[in-house]
């Protein structure tokens, strides 16, 4: 009688445990990400968002528009950071020489003479420059007498919302210390940094989501403002990169609707995500056993879940324990809400449809691994078997 009495604990326990996991529930509001895959559920599957133009940004409204080809030919402003060489004819030493253009925007000269320097042009630094060293009565009023040359660019900060993945100031062209020291060592004149563009801020913060517009982004300089279409970047075609100034604005408009076609690495994407993986499913006991580390957690942007799997040792082994079960976590990053997606492992390998329930992983997304019911059934009769054992074992001692 206690041995059935057993036998139907086991029994109830094995069957309550079939299911690794009930389904997760998300908010329908979150299920409608526009960066994920418009097959998060059943539902949404079949009820696809449609695209939206959006408006003009209204911080632009009241700004004069120029075109992207005029922008990009006005001359460069000067940055913190910024050196220029100053040549004064007749001089040696005490006026001519290098400068930085310190954090507040001003080079020195002599020492007791702050010149501002920053958000002027080489033509209006030169012009300055001239007009002070008159008043000081350094120098006589003869043509050519004062020469300003820009030697090296320094990084700029750059104010970067909208559908990006990381927004909020960044600083583009930065250089290395060893660059910089080499750059000062040369005599020539005049520099171009690579980095102080548009698209290098685009990647700055994160890349360009799969919703966003990549065809009207928006780049405000001062009272001015310009439209770009950066399509170009996605597919191998020339787009205009502008050059980016201190405090220039980029806004990236979002069309609330997935593009598949903005899921890969580009200048204006992200080159790798980094996703979080948790593998506790048996015969691994830890992550560490799982060798899941740093390398493997750094993906190619465009990776898909069962992609992703790979990595964290979720796919294959014994057949008792093939039948896992994977999570997505993630972020709809609209409303800010958390959404947790469920995934077959075996749907995944063995379905050839797989790419219509398979999602792209998106930057700080998270896997988890389930063992399969098989495996949850051996481990609660394991689990009843070590605690009947004691007490059948102890009986056969007492008898």
């Amino acid at each position: 009688m206690k041995v059935l009495s057993i036998l139907s604990v086991v029994i109830g326990l094995s069957l309550s445990a079939c299911a690794t996991m009930e389904t997760p529930r998300n908010y329908s509001s979150t299920t409608a990400a526009p960066a994920r895959i418009d097959y998060i559920n059943d539902y949404y599957h079949h009820t696809s968002v449609p695209c939206t133009v959006p408006a003009i940004p209204h911080e632009v409204e009241a700004l004069h528009y120029v075109a992207s080809e005029t922008l990009s030919g006005l001359p460069d402003v000067l940055a913190q950071g910024d050196r220029v060489r100053l040549t004064v004819a007749g001089d040696h030493d005490t006026l001519s020489g290098n400068y930085i253009i310190a954090a507040d925007g001003r080079i020195l000269l002599l020492g007791r003479m702050p010149i501002a320097a920053a958000r002027k042009t080489i033509g209006e630094l030169e012009a300055d420059v001239r007009q002070l060293l008159l008043n000081e009565a350094l120098i006589r009023a003869l043509p050519n007498t004062v020469r300003v040359q820009l030697t090296e660019q320094s990084g700029v900060p750059v104010a970067v919302t909208g559908a990006v993945f990381e927004p909020g100031v960044v600083r583009v062209g930065e250089r290395a210390p060893e660059a910089r020291a080499t750059a000062s060592a040369q005599n020539a004149s005049g520099d171009l940094n690579v980095g102080r563009t548009m698209a290098t801020a685009l990647r700055a913060a994160g890349g360009i989501r799969p919703d966003a517009d990549a065809k009207a982004i928006y780049l405000i300089r001062g009272d001015k403002w310009t439209r770009v279409d950066v399509s170009g970047a996605l597919d191998g075609h020339p787009f205009i990169d502008l050059p980016v100034t201190p405090n220039d604005r980029v806004i990236v408009p979002s069309l609330t609707c997935l593009q598949v076609s903005l899921i890969h690495p580009s200048v204006v994407t992200s080159p790798g995500i980094r996703v979080f993986m948790s593998n506790l499913s048996r015969p691994a006991a830890s992550n560490a056993s799982s060798a899941i580390g740093h390398d493997t957690t750094s993906l190619p942007y465009g990776t898909r879940l069962l992609q992703g799997l790979i990595p964290a040792n979720c796919v294959g082994g014994s057949g008792l324990n093939a039948a896992r079960h994977a999570v997505l976590i993630s972020r709809n990053p609209l409303t800010g809400q958390s959404l947790v997606i469920q995934r077959s492992v075996e749907a995944l390998v063995r379905n050839a449809d797989r790419d219509e329930y398979d999602p792209y992983l998106m930057p700080n997304d998270s896997i988890a691994c389930y063992d399969s019911g098989a495996m949850n059934v051996q481990d609660v009769i394991s689990t009843v078997s070590n605690a009947v054992t004691p007490y059948v074992l102890l009986r056969g001692v007492t008898k």
